[in-house]
């Protein structure tokens, strides 16, 4: 039987500006693969777009949950950049990121399927030059988003890298 990865996110997730071949969803089901860990072929099923924030992902999940047959072998989630870009409150964030993290438990059909991956700062890329904030502002605020996320995580008892 084969493996199903599900990946949940946003630009970040989707690879943007990168060659499909170096998503970094398709790199972790090769490298699961290669190591045993998941069985070929992997399905590798990527629900992103560049620019989404967390309630822009549920409304697209909404349209398309009934392709979404459960459960996954492994579901990740990474999500979270835009809503920080767009300057969405921390707690606005942890209840859209709660609601985000039991559909993605849902899917994965236990919390052991499941990890949530840290925000990356995207204040050390060159996309930070065109920003009024400062790299230091940038870097407090998505480590504000990260410790939200993985409180939550914590809560349920989900994998936080």
């Amino acid at each position: 039987m084969s493996s199903r990865l599900l990946a949940l996110g946003d630009s970040y997730t989707i690879g943007e500006a990168v060659p499909v071949s170096e998503r970094w969803p398709l790199q972790l089901a090769e490298m699961a693969q290669a190591q045993g860990l998941m069985s070929a072929p992997v399905d590798v099923r990527i629900v992103a777009q560049t620019g989404w924030t967390v309630a822009e992902l549920s409304d697209a999940l909404d349209s398309i949950e009934s392709e979404l047959d459960i459960p996954w072998s492994l579901v990740t989630l990474l999500i979270g950049v835009n809503d920080q870009y767009r300057g969405h409150s921390l707690a606005r964030y942890q209840s859209d990121f709660a609601q985000m993290l039991q559909r993605a438990a849902h899917w994965a059909g236990s919390p052991t399927r499941l990890r949530v991956l840290s925000i990356p700062d995207w204040g050390v890329t060159p996309f930070a030059r065109e920003d009024h904030r400062s790299a230091a502002q940038i870097a407090a605020t998505i480590d504000a988003f990260n410790a939200v996320a993985h409180e939550v995580c914590e809560r349920w008892d989900v994998r936080f890298i």
